[in-house]
């Protein structure tokens, strides 16, 4: 068993230190690298936490000078990063530290690459090559998450929306990839259940997606059936009756669904990025509502990769029957909802959802094609 109040390294590729209290090492690290004034991004609500207040405590304990920017919305759009570029630039500021979730990492992620780039932000698209123009330096970058979910601190991208269409845009480089992560579970320990489960939900869904996806990646797939496994047996405590352990192997499962998914997402992504656009529905809880249906989408032709599912989930009926069902299961077990309308979704909105679903950039690494029709099917069955 291991012991997590050990602080361990590993490198995948970035330089990940993962256990109890890692956060500690931040002031000494960052004066290693003679940087004293870090921008720390992060968002409204962990602005507020005893914890985040700890952290800016100790920087300036170490004579760190600190400047916290936290005005970013809960899906991240254009003006944050704009806003977020400024202050960097107006105070002085050496490095840029990322702390929270996926939104937090996103924007904090956006600003590192808007520094020292100054075309129009959305030129830096990858879906029409933007990537091209990512060839200056680019601040020191390092990552904090304090949720298990996106696992965007290993990531090598941002998801941006427009302000006024709320479309979403990715923006990529592997200058993106932080230096060093502080991966601290006991950071995640004040998480409320609905956000230990949404985000919880979230990291399945990268895993399974990520292993039934199309494509030829046979290392993130056997990445992503360990995620799987560890979500599947830690996830309901780490909701319900947290520990150090459950929190620990929750945010192990998040590192891994980050890894596993650059062999591509799908039909779920796709379903849930239209809620958050359209509805400013919590990314987390849209995966999850979605996912059991979507999954069931995928069955057919790839019934055998429902059945290694199975058996990392430990079911006892090992096909996709089953699989889908412990998706159901799981969604009550975790108080979450397991329709589209108990989270505000009406009729009326699913035309435009699934216009939305259509034209978003996940669903071409689904193992099979998605229509149109398809998506809107889909949504009716979870209405």
């Amino acid at each position: 068993m291991i012991d997590f109040n050990v602080i361990r390294q590993y490198n995948f590729p970035t330089t990940i230190r993962f256990g109890a209290h890692a956060i500690l090492e931040l002031p000494d690290h960052l004066a290693s690298q003679g940087l004293h004034k870090p921008l720390l991004v992060t968002d409204p609500m962990v602005a507020q936490l005893d914890f985040f207040k700890k952290i800016t405590g100790r920087l300036q304990a170490k004579s760190i000078s600190t400047e916290v920017f936290s005005s970013i919305h809960k899906n991240p759009v254009k003006t944050d990063v704009l806003t977020g570029g400024d202050q960097f630039r107006e105070t002085d500021r050496d490095c840029i530290i990322g702390i929270g979730g996926g939104a937090a990492m996103d924007v904090a992620r956006a600003i590192v690459l808007r520094v020292n780039h100054h075309r129009d932000l959305f030129d830096y698209d990858d879906l029409i090559g933007g990537d091209q123009y990512v060839t200056e330096p680019v601040p020191y970058f390092i990552t904090v998450p304090t949720t298990s979910g996106t696992g965007s601190e290993v990531g090598r991208s941002a998801i941006i929306s427009e302000d006024d269409t709320h479309r979403k845009r990715i923006l990529f480089s592997p200058k993106l990839l932080a230096k060093i992560v502080y991966a601290d579970p006991m950071l995640t320990m004040e998480l409320p259940p609905f956000i230990t489960a949404a985000t919880g939900m979230d990291a399945l869904t990268h895993n399974l997606e990520a292993y039934v996806a199309k494509g030829f990646h046979p290392m993130a797939e056997g990445i992503a059936l360990e995620g799987i496994s560890l979500i599947n047996a830690s996830i309901a405590g780490a909701v319900n009756q947290p520990t150090l352990e459950g929190r620990a192997k929750m945010m192990i499962a998040s590192l891994m669904g980050a890894v596993a998914f650059q062999k591509g997402l799908g039909v779920v992504h796709s379903l849930a990025h239209p809620l958050s656009s359209l509805l400013d529905t919590h990314h987390g809880l849209a995966n999850a509502v979605n996912l059991p249906y979507g999954m069931r989408f995928n069955v057919e032709g790839f019934e055998d990769k429902f059945r290694k599912i199975a058996r990392a989930m430990e079911l006892k009926d090992e096909n996709a029957a089953a699989v889908i069902e412990r998706l159901f299961a799981l969604n009550a077990e975790l108080s979450l909802p397991v329709h589209l309308r108990d989270i505000g979704v009406k009729q009326e909105h699913i035309e435009t959802l699934s216009d939305l679903a259509f034209a978003d950039f996940c669903h071409p690494n689904n193992p099979k094609p998605v229509s149109r029709e398809d998506f809107k099917k889909l949504y009716l069955e979870a209405l």
